[in-house]
This record gives structure tokens, C-alpha cells and sequence, in this order.
């Protein structure tokens, strides 16, 4: 019984960081660090998880921002993870780019136990990755510039095999070919983008759509599964739409 229980402590902390030292080390830095609130807090930890993980720069992260395997995380400079994130970067790690916003409640998971050659979440710069995202990043997930998820966004880069029936499909392992996600795309809430897939640059992907196959760039795609509905060039807005740039409060008729 107690070698059964040392057995689970030590795959607990495998599963936790990449060393029983730097787990120690990491709960040491968030439990000090990761509960302060304000923009105090924010300063404090872009001092004190230097410790603990990459930053490149200066980027701010609110309290209650959990962490593991820390060391594989790189946050560029103006990166900003939200309260309530959960960031899991098993090798080959996380990385957010520049000016990238993590927004409260997702969770980027790189659960790579498998030694998964291609595991990895990457985020370009100036994209914001919306309220309670998964992304699940075992094939490796690749996100670039000015990329905006909606609430509820899954990106899933890993799939079951369950081809025997009579076999639990537990024991048939899994693929994982990774998900692209091109410049320029807008992907709506609830949508799910499946394992070995490619969303073209300047696609958008409607809200609910569940993507299959690859999107072509510049189309608007939804449906179950998602299919083009229309080229983005060819959109028709109401002539009396108001549409506004940015926080200097321009607006245009379209």
C-alpha cells in the first residue's frame, strides 16, 4: 500500500512540472504571488514568474492564473493571460505572441505524455483567444496573427482510434495531426475545429460550425459538418450599418 502510494504521488508530479524540484519551485512562486489582485499584482508577477517561466518583455497575468510544466510557457512582450486560465505546456510548450490576449477561463492544455513529435500550442501576435477556449494541443496547434476566437471556442488536435470493437477504444491509442489556424481568421462561438485541419487565412468560421477539413482562405464557412457558404468578398452589408474603428470612436456607414 505505500509503495502504491508513493507510485501515485510521483506520477502526480510528472504529470505537474518537469522535476520534483521545479514543482516546488512553482508552487512556491504562484501560491506566494498568483493571488495578489489589482495592478499591483500584475507588476509583482511580471517580476516574480520570471522565476518560473519565459518572458520576453513584459507581460501581465491576473491572479488566479494556474500553471504547469511553467518552464515550457513563453509569454512575448504585451501578452496578457486572464484570470482564471489554465495553462498545461508539457513539452513542446506554450507560446503566446505579442500583444495576444488569453481571456478569462480557457484552458491551453499540451498534454504530451506520449512524446508526440509535433505537441505544442503557438500564438502569433495580436490575436485574442476568447471566454472559456479549449485548445488541446497533443498534435500541435499553430494560431497566427490578428487570429479572434469567440467565447466557447474548442480547438481539438487529437482524436481517439476506435476502429476494434472489441477493444476499449482506450487501449487503440490516438492521432494527432495538428490544427493550422491561418492570419486573419475569425472563428465564432461554440465552434469546433477538429484534429488535422487548416482554417485559410482571412476565413471565418460562423458560430456552432464543427470544421472536419480544411477551410479555403478568405470563404465564410459554418454547419455541421462546416461547409462555404460564400467567398468574403462577396458580402452585402445593409447600407445604413455602422460600423466602428478602434477606441478613437470613428464610425463609417457601410
Amino acid at each position: 500500500m505505500f509503495q502504491q502510494s508513493i507510485s501515485q504521488v510521483g506520477l502526480y508530479l510528472r504529470r505537474q512540472a518537469s522535476s520534483p524540484a521545479r514543482y516546488i519551485l512553482e508552487q512556491i512562486v504562484t501560491g506566494a504571488f498568483g493571488w495578489i489582485p489589482t495592478p499591483v499584482g500584475m507588476v509583482v508577477r511580471a517580476a516574480a514568474y520570471r522565476l518560473i517561466l519565459k518572458m520576453n518583455g513584459i507581460a501581465a497575468l491576473e491572479r488566479g492564473v494556474r500553471l504547469r510544466f511553467a518552464s515550457n510557457v513563453t509569454l512575448e512582450h504585451g501578452a496578457y493571460i486572464d484570470q482564471g486560465v489554465y495553462l498545461h505546456a508539457c513539452p513542446n510548450g506554450i507560446t503566446v505572441g505579442r500583444n495576444s490576449l488569453v481571456m478569462h477561463g480557457s484552458i491551453l492544455h499540451v498534454y504530451n505524455f506520449r512524446n508526440l513529435p509535433h505537441a505544442g500550442i503557438r500564438i502569433g501576435e495580436n490575436s485574442l483567444i476568447g471566454e472559456y477556449n479549449v485548445i488541446r494541443g497533443q498534435g500541435g496547434v499553430t494560431i497566427g496573427d490578428r487570429v479572434y476566437t469567440s467565447p466557447m471556442v474548442q480547438l481539438v488536435a487529437v482524436n481517439h482510434v476506435f476502429d476494434d470493437p472489441f477493444r476499449p477504444f482506450i487501449e487503440q491509442g490516438i492521432t494527432a495531426s495538428g490544427i493550422t489556424i491561418e492570419d486573419d481568421v475569425w472563428i465564432g462561438s461554440g465552434a469546433i475545429v477538429t484534429d488535422g485541419t487548416t482554417v485559410g487565412k482571412g476565413a471565418v468560421v460562423a458560430a456552432g460550425s464543427v470544421v472536419t477539413r480544411d477551410v479555403p482562405a478568405h470563404t465564410v464557412v459554418g454547419g455541421i459538418p462546416a461547409r462555404v457558404l460564400r467567398q468574403v468578398a462577396e458580402a452585402a452589408h445593409p447600407s445604413a450599418e455602422t460600423v466602428y474603428f478602434g477606441a478613437d470612436n470613428r464610425v463609417t456607414q457601410r
